[in-house]
């Protein structure tokens, strides 16, 4: 999906966010079909997803990205080192405390992106935006209410989980000021590209097993790359050119009802009146959030 610097989107914004919405929600159905340590999984999604970028952006977009300044390359560098955080601290926090934990914690990412917001993006925040954020915010924790889990261990993974919050928002607004003034295949790249590069060296360093896996797993990887990172979160970069850092991240909350949704279709989980509930406080929001950048 290309996109220009100029100042009309050539498609509709929100069109996009809702199919980054369907794309990133797939995710966890294929990290499930895939039989491989977490952080392998991230490493591979993250990686394939670069080999396909960095060539297709020297060929699409050399001149660019020729032409970056020095600061700007540091910036997009940043901004996947934080991605790679978000996926490394998240995952891992899945080894410590319960999923649903983990759900409602990382999924925070809308009040972080609140607070940094006038540090970092220097966008306005409006009063719409405040109330979307305590929504969503509250919808995701009904999600998860009923298997929350505050045992002993619980703590440290819920650390994690915030922790991949955090570093999920300061992506996040990093790519909102970037995205400003550059094109997306150059500054996905670039992002994706580093944080590809972080994450494998922590699976090296690990010494996980990288080989070896089955037709299935490694179809999995592929369909991680290719559905939810490059046409799900790279969705949502192209989309921070055009709405806020706020709503962005309130339309990520539908993450959860998506991939609910899809686990309910293909592996027929159970749906519950609470993740039902929470669904629509976090529909809410969105809808809230949409209504105030108009």
């Amino acid at each position: 999906m290309g996109d220009t610097v100029h100042d009309t989107p050539r498609f509709n914004p929100y069109a996009v966010l809702i199919i980054g919405i369907i794309g990133v929600s797939t995710g966890s159905i294929f990290a499930r079909l895939a039989d491989a340590p977490a952080l392998v999984t991230a490493a591979y999604r993250m990686g394939l997803a670069a080999l396909i970028l960095i060539p297709l952006a020297a060929w699409k977009a050399g001149d660019e990205l020729r032409n970056l300044s020095v600061h700007d390359i540091k910036l997009a560098m940043l901004a996947g080192f934080f991605l790679a955080l978000h996926f490394a601290a998240w995952i891992s926090s899945l080894d410590y405390t319960a999923i649903a934990n983990s759900v409602v914690l990382v999924n925070t990412i809308p009040l972080w992106v609140g607070l940094f917001t006038p540090l970092i993006a220097k966008d306005r925040i409006r009063g719409s935006t405040i109330i979307s954020i305590i929504v969503s915010v509250i919808g995701a924790a009904i999600i998860g209410f009923g298997d929350f889990d505050t045992a002993g261990k619980a703590l440290w993974g819920d650390m994690l989980a915030v922790c991949g919050a955090v570093c999920a928002a300061i992506y996040l607004l990093f790519g909102r000021n970037l995205r400003r003034k550059l094109s997306l295949l150059p500054y996905v790249a670039i992002c994706y590209g580093s944080a590809a590069i972080i994450l494998w060296l922590v699976v090296l360093f690990l010494n996980l097993p990288v080989t070896g896996y089955s037709t299935q797993t490694v179809a999995a990887f592929w369909a991680m790359a290719l559905v939810s990172q490059l046409i799900g979160h790279s969705s949502y970069n192209w989309s921070l050119k055009w709405f806020s850092t706020s709503l962005v991240a309130v339309f990520l909350l539908g993450e959860p009802i998506g991939g609910t949704l899809l686990a309910y279709i293909i592996f027929d989980e159970g749906l519950t009146w609470l993740k039902l509930i929470g669904g629509l406080f976090i529909l809410s929001a969105i809808y809230i959030a949409a209504s105030g950048e108009k």
